[in-house]
C-alpha cells in the first residue's frame, strides 16, 4: 500500500478556502443536542467525555441509525446526540464516573433504542462495544482521578506536554480514545475548546479529527494519492487492516494540516467545514457535482449550479478517481 500527500494540491486546495467564508461557527450550544450555558462545567465536560467516546460508526452494513424522538426524525450523530441531551436532561448523574463503572448493557440499549421508518425497535449494532466504553470511562476515572474535571487541569490547557500530560496524551487511559489517529480526542478538544472548558495554549498541536467523511474526500480532491492497487480495494469493498486504515488516515490528517496553514484557517473550524460537506455535499454515493447543488449544500458552500471544487477536485476531472469510503466498519475508533 503506497499513500502520498500531494502539496501542490494541499496548497491549492488551502488558497481557495482562503477566500471562503465559513459561516456560522458552530459552538455546540444547541439545546437540541447539547447541555444548556448554564450549566457547570464540569458536567458539560461529562457529557462531552462520555458522548463523544460512543460516537462512531452509527451506519453499519448499509443500516442507518435513524428513527423518530419525540415524534420528529433524527439521523447518525444526531440521533445519538437527541438521545445524549434527553438523558442528560432527566438525569446529568447519569453521566458521572460512579454510574458509569457500574451501568449494565440493558441500560445501554434502552437509552439507545429509537423507532425506524418502519416501526421497529432499533439501537446501534455495537451495542455491547458502547457499554464497554462507557464502563471503562467510569472505572478509569474512579482509579485514577480524585475529579473528573482533573483531566482538564492536569493539562493546563496543553493539547501536549512532557510525561503525557498534555489533553490529548490524558485521554488515552480510556479505550474509547485509543484510536491512533485521534479521532475522538480531537473532535472532544474542539468541542470543549468551543464551550470554553479548554483553553488551549498549544494551537499548533491541533489536528483535524479524521473520520471517514474527511478521508473521501481528502482521496477525491486529490490532497492524497494511493495506488492503483489500493484504490481498487476501496471500489471492490475489500476491508481495510487496521494498519491499512491508520497509514491513510494519518496522510489524511498531515495533508490537512498542510491545507489549513496555506488557508490560515483553525483546523477545528476547518473540521466544522469538511464534515459538514461531507455530509451533504460530497456524498458517498451522489455527490452534488453527480447531480446539482442542494439547498443543504448551498448554505455550506454558496455553491449555484455544481461544486465548489470543481477546477481543482482530481475526482470530478477523472471520475475513476471519485472513490466511495474505504471499508474499514468494525471499529470504534471513529
Amino acid at each position: 500500500m503506497q499513500v502520498k500527500i500531494n502539496q501542490e494540491s494541499c496548497e491549492k486546495l488551502g488558497s481557495q478556502l482562503k477566500s471562503l467564508k465559513m459561516k456560522n461557527i458552530d459552538m455546540y450550544d444547541d439545546e437540541n443536542y447539547f447541555p444548556p450555558l448554564t450549566e457547570s462545567k464540569e458536567n458539560v465536560f461529562l457529557y462531552f467525555l462520555v458522548m463523544v467516546s460512543i460516537d462512531h460508526r452509527l451506519r453499519f452494513h448499509d443500516k442507518p441509525f435513524e428513527g423518530f424522538i419525540e415524534n420528529k426524525f433524527y439521523h447518525g450523530a444526531d440521533a445519538l446526540y437527541k438521545l445524549g441531551i434527553l438523558k442528560y436532561k432527566d438525569d446529568p448523574s447519569f453521566f458521572y464516573p460512579e454510574n458509569l463503572a457500574n451501568i449494565n448493557i440493558d441500560t445501554v440499549t434502552k437509552w439507545l433504542t429509537i423507532e425506524n421508518k418502519e416501526g421497529k425497535k432499533i439501537y446501534p449494532s455495537d451495542i455491547r462495544v458502547r457499554h464497554e466504553l462507557l464502563k471503562d470511562i467510569g472505572i478509569k476515572i474512579k482509579k485514577n482521578f480524585s475529579d473528573p474535571y482533573d483531566i482538564i487541569t492536569i493539562s493546563k490547557g496543553y493539547l501536549r506536554r512532557d510525561y503525557g500530560n498534555g489533553f490529548i496524551d490524558i485521554l488515552k487511559i480510556f479505550k474509547a480514545y485509543q484510536d491512533p489517529v485521534e479521532k475522538k480526542a480531537f473532535l472532544l478538544a474542539k468541542f470543549l475548546e468551543r464551550r470554553s472548558i479548554l483553553s488551549i495554549n498549544d494551537p499548533y498541536n491541533k489536528e483535524l479529527p479524521i473520520d471517514n467523511h474527511l478521508t473521501r474526500i481528502a482521496l477525491r480532491l486529490g490532497i492524497v494519492d494511493v495506488d492503483d492497487t489500493t484504490r481498487e480495494k476501496i471500489y471492490a469493498n475489500i476491508e481495510f487492516s487496521d494498519w491499512e486504515d491508520i497509514l491513510l488516515r494519518l496522510s489524511v490528517r498531515q495533508a490537512y494540516k498542510m491545507v489549513s496553514q496555506y488557508s490560515g484557517i483553525d483546523p477545528f473550524i476547518l473540521d466544522d467545514f469538511l464534515w459538514a460537506f461531507g455530509r451533504s455535499c460530497c456524498k458517498t454515493k451522489d455527490p452534488v457535482c453527480k447531480t446539482s447543488c442542494t439547498n443543504e449544500c448551498i448554505k455550506i458552500t454558496g455553491c449555484k449550479e455544481n461544486c465548489i471544487f470543481t477546477k481543482e477536485c482530481k475526482a470530478f476531472q477523472n471520475r475513476i478517481y471519485m472513490i466511495p469510503e474505504h471499508n474499514f466498519k468494525n471499529t470504534w475508533w471513529y
